[in-house]
């Protein structure tokens, strides 16, 4: 999963979001410069990584990708996922999308002080362009897309990749949807196991 799904499986608890957020730029034994209850928001986003990575509703949605995108496919169905979550965020929280963001990018802003380098570089850039609302637009997708492609090493591709998102649209929604409420179960479960 990506940003607006990590953060939507944080539960408006703060020190879990500021863990879940940095989850993929804290490595190995870095966990230990945080405290437990952001050590809790790390391991939530890597079970959650874990778990949507060997979901089998997520496997049928990456090997739709994989011959053209490879090892990428799987960062792309994450981008995916959240595009579709932007799409149908009145279903699964009260809060509408808009205010949602604009009070994440508040508190991600006051907390970031505490997040790792590379974090604190990206997160202006996100909130300039607006990346957790914009996922609901074709437009926003393509622009995530080619930025990551720009960083990779290898050429990825994966700003060609809003053709099959648009050409597979209602098939990667169906799988989103099945997929997210298990998702959702997991993430609760593994935060009340934790306490």
């Amino acid at each position: 999963m990506n940003f607006l799904a990590h953060i939507y499986l944080s539960f408006e608890d703060t020190d879990l979001t500021i863990g879940n957020f940095i989850g993929d730029f804290v490595k190995g034994n870095e966990l230990d410069n945080y405290s437990d209850s952001i050590k809790k928001g790390i391991q939530l986003h890597r079970a959650i990584d874990s778990y949507t990575d060997s979901h089998e509703v997520v496997q049928k949605s990456k090997e739709r990708l994989r011959d053209k995108y490879r090892h990428y496919s799987g960062v792309i169905v994450d981008i995916y996922y959240d595009h579709f979550l932007a799409l149908h965020w009145q279903e699964f929280h009260k809060t509408p999308l808009r205010k949602f963001v604009d009070e994440t990018y508040q508190l991600l802003n006051s907390e970031s002080s505490r997040f790792p380098a590379k974090t604190k570089q990206m997160l202006p850039f996100m909130i300039k362009h607006d990346w957790l609302y914009n996922y609901q637009f074709f437009e926003g997708i393509q622009q995530v897309m080619h930025g990551m492609s720009r960083r990779t090493k290898f050429n990825s591709r994966m700003d060609e990749s809003v053709v099959e998102l648009r050409q597979y649209h209602d098939e990667f929604e169906d799988e989103f949807m099945t997929f997210f409420p298990d998702l959702i179960n997991f993430s609760k479960e593994f935060i009340q196991k934790e306490n």
